[in-house]
């Protein structure tokens, strides 16, 4: 992170505060205009954000970066909760890196979202959410949630079985599809390559330890 370092001394200054609150209400925007203008006139501003690389080479290069705006398909309800909690993982991230560490990290995963995206021919911002959620679980492991607004659980076990569906997901697709899904959440190894060679390291001592004892 050397590099990482003498750019944010270089430029700190001129980061970009409060990221994710920006783009939360880009979020916010989309979902309540599709709400009021699908009913009125049969289109949404969905439809006009979503990443189409066929579309993006026809001219409509505004959808390279729209699609981070894209609300959760969800509804009235827990659409306030996806929000919020968006919110709160990146403005926590924010709080514990600096602003200009989250919006590299975010930029970054952009950056690998896109690409996947011109890759494979279309483009989602959900496994750039989760690269959110993923560095969140790693700095607050112990930060509990209320799932389905009453279930008590620590964001950690929420992690893992995001990580487990990711692997199902990154095993049944397709070439272009695992190219796409590595890309999108390259930030996150990016930042944490470090914590799980420590880990693979601990764990390797444990295990020969164990080893040792038992002889």
């Amino acid at each position: 992170m050397k590099l990482l370092d003498r750019l944010e001394y270089k430029f700190g200054r001129k980061a970009l505060r409060n990221l994710m609150l920006y783009v939360v209400i880009g979020m916010a925007i989309v979902f309540v205009s599709d709400f009021i203008l699908y009913p009125q006139i049969g289109v949404t501003l969905s439809e006009l954000f979503v990443f189409d690389r066929s579309l993006i080479f026809s001219g409509q290069i505004w959808r390279v970066l729209t699609f981070i705006f894209l609300p959760p398909d969800s509804s009235m309800i827990f659409i306030l909760f996806a929000l919020y909690f968006y919110w709160m993982v990146g403005s926590a991230l924010e709080s514990a890196w600096g602003a200009f560490r989250f919006d590299v990290y975010y930029l970054v995963g952009m950056l690998g979202t896109i690409l996947g995206g011109l890759l494979t021919g279309s483009a989602t911002n959900v496994y750039l959410n989760l690269s959110l959620f993923f560095a969140f679980a790693v700095l607050f492991p112990n930060y509990e949630v209320r799932l389905f607004f009453f279930i008590p659980i620590q964001v950690k076990w929420l992690a893992l079985l995001d990580a487990i569906l990711f692997v199902i997901g990154f095993i049944f697709s397709d070439w272009g599809g695992r190219v796409s899904m590595l890309v999108s959440i390259l930030n996150f190894f990016l930042f944490f390559w470090r914590d799980f060679v420590d880990l693979f390291r601990n764990w390797n001592r444990k295990r020969q330890f164990n080893r040792d004892f038992r002889r």
